[in-house]
């Protein structure tokens, strides 16, 4: 199980990176295996799986994403955490509440994601 000083000490780097807009700190977090999937991906990508599975086309996503939403800024509001997984509740783009399951490998690197938003 991940203590409190990793999930605290992740997640305040995850926001950090994402608030910043750079990308190569928001891609540092991320396996090259990742599986991400997001309602917005079947949006944005007209992608039904909504699911990228490899890093090269997530990093490309992301750069879109930011590029789509240039005021783009978390909130954070809490994080959960379980034995190799943890759960980021924040506010997103547009005010958006949004909640994101973070899968980790023994390199504390992010292997699957699910985004998760209220409409």
């Amino acid at each position: 199980m991940f203590n409190k000083e990793f999930a605290n000490q992740f997640t305040n780097d995850w926001i950090d990176s994402w608030n910043s807009h750079d990308i190569q700190k928001i891609m540092s977090h991320y396996d090259d295996s990742i599986s991400f999937t997001s309602p917005l991906i079947v949006q944005f990508n007209n992608d039904p799986t909504g699911t990228i599975s490899n890093k090269k086309d997530l990093e490309d996503y992301f750069i879109r994403a930011l590029k789509k939403f240039p005021d783009l800024h978390f909130e954070f509001l809490s994080t959960s955490i379980s034995v190799n997984s943890l759960i980021i509740h924040y506010k997103s783009v547009n005010n958006m509440i949004a909640m994101e399951y973070f899968e980790f490998n023994d390199q504390n690197q992010l292997v699957k994601v699910k985004a998760h938003y209220s409409y």
